[in-house]
């Protein structure tokens, strides 16, 4: 089965769970076919879905798959998943999902130039047509960062990825406060 066929037939069962379908994936692994089902969701802190939610999905997309015979007599491998840290923004929801996150941002090239803008920047509120950001001002000292706030129009936005952060600055300042 196609991966049209099988998001629509899992588009329902997925939104009955208050989640939304991200994307569907069937491969051929062997003798198997994996099935890849991407699922999203603002999940119980606005953030994406949990892992019990998730669990909660599979167990309803399996049903599902079995049910309507979608897979015939081929066995197959099913994986879901939330859109995961590396996968690119692209909706005014993935913004909304992501406030307080760290993001890497390339800007649409402007006209005449080559290549865009790329900065990062920290979500502080998104709306449907542009995101907020706190960003390091350009004369700011690495151990002692000047931030200001930059909004920019999600039309423009070329590609942004949230970035790992494994000490972040705000949480180690609260930290030497106490």
């Amino acid at each position: 089965m196609n991966a049209e066929r099988l998001t629509s037939l899992l588009e329902p069962v997925v939104s009955q769970l208050g989640l939304e379908l991200d994307r569907v994936e069937a491969v051929p692994a062997g003798r198997r076919r994996l099935v890849r089902v991407t699922v999203d969701g603002d999940g119980p802190d606005g953030h994406g879905p949990s892992l019990d939610e998730i669990s909660e999905a599979t167990a309803e997309i399996s049903r599902c798959l079995d049910d309507a015979d979608a897979m015939g007599e081929s066995p197959y491998t099913l994986e879901v998943s939330s859109r995961g840290v590396s996968t690119p923004l692209t909706q005014p929801r993935h913004y909304r999902r992501n406030v307080g996150r760290l993001v890497r941002f390339a800007l649409n090239p402007a006209e005449g130039q080559k290549s865009g803008e790329t900065f990062d920047g920290r979500i502080i509120a998104a709306t449907e047509e542009k995101v907020t950001l706190e960003v390091e001002a350009e004369n700011s000292k690495p151990h002692k960062p000047v931030c200001t706030t930059r909004e920019v129009q999600l039309a423009d936005v070329a590609k942004a990825i949230v970035q790992v952060e494994l000490n972040r600055r705000d949480a180690q300042a609260s930290e030497e406060e106490n």
